[in-house]
């Protein structure tokens, strides 16, 4: 099984490697996840699902779900047994660990691996010892108003994901946006990515998600397109964009790389501007 592994791995460039061995075993946990049902209960969400099922340019380091109905007794345990036995069909032997904390809304695991670098003919990832870490994350009391769909993937074989509609998972990415507590520019990339695919916001879903969690929890608002528009453009005025680039940066293929220097607030006033257009077609 290590063949297949490093004939996905050729799809990469050299100083693509220590990304493209992430994603590898990224797409690996979602074959093993659906293998044990887990996608019959929850869905794949969040900028690696960008990635893997919609062609997002940029690399991304966790996998993120959310459970299509809430269950705040939802635990990693029942799946880790298999997350384990399948990663070594394909001779990786990584460490899977737990962190389910009960009373927490977001449920996380961790896979911990440094076996599969070892077993690879690896042209630019020179440290052998070190160990790829990837999180999983799940949301077991998700907002209302979430659209679903399923997509085949056929690596490692074929297999079935179920996963946000990409409006829906624009308007996550707008209530992290918002109310996220700290800088990931990340999260503006992928936002200027959505406007760029046409996309527009779950407006439903982006209302429950305002009201349920964050700094809006409790606020009398009228959460509508022209809301959206003006809280979006104070955040894009609050943001030291030289900081965002720079978290962005090592996730992006090196042709990327020069139009970080745009990253600014009129850009984005203009990206916004985009959006408002869509919007109101």
């Amino acid at each position: 099984m290590i063949e297949l592994i490093q004939k996905r791995l050729s799809a990469y460039t050299p100083a693509e490697e220590e990304n493209a061995l992430k994603e590898i075993v990224q797409e690996i946990a979602l074959f093993a996840l659906w293998r044990e049902g887990f996608f019959e209960m929850a869905a794949f969400q969040g900028g690696t699902s960008l990635r893997i099922l919609h062609g997002l340019p940029r690399f991304s380091e966790d996998l993120d779900f959310i459970l299509q109905k809430p269950d705040v007794a939802f635990s990693w345990q029942l799946y880790l047994q298999n997350l384990t036995e399948t990663f070594k069909e394909f001779g990786i032997e990584p460490e899977v660990v737990g962190k389910d904390h009960m009373d927490k809304r977001v449920k996380a695991a961790l896979i911990k691996d440094s076996s599969i670098a070892n077993q690879l003919n690896l042209g630019f990832f020179n440290d052998r010892d070190q160990k790829i870490k990837i999180k999983l994350e799940i949301d077991c009391t998700p907002p209302e108003g979430s659209g679903f769909e399923y997509t085949y993937l056929s690596f490692p074989v074929d297999f079935e994901v179920c996963h946000q509609d990409m409006s829906s998972n624009f308007s996550l990415k707008i209530h992290a946006l918002l109310c996220r507590d700290y800088l990931k520019g990340r999260d503006w990339y992928d936002f200027n990515w959505y406007i760029a695919q046409g996309v527009t916001p779950n407006m439903l879903l982006v209302k429950n998600a305002i009201f349920q969690y964050g700094p809006y929890q409790g606020q009398e608002l009228d959460v509508n397109h022209d809301w959206l528009v003006e809280a979006l453009r104070n955040k894009i005025a609050s943001i030291k964009w030289g900081d965002a680039a720079d978290d962005v940066r090592r996730f992006l293929k090196p042709i990327e790389l020069e139009s970080l220097k745009l990253w600014n607030e009129r850009f984005f006033n203009s990206k916004l501007n985009n959006l408002n257009a869509l919007i109101k077609k």
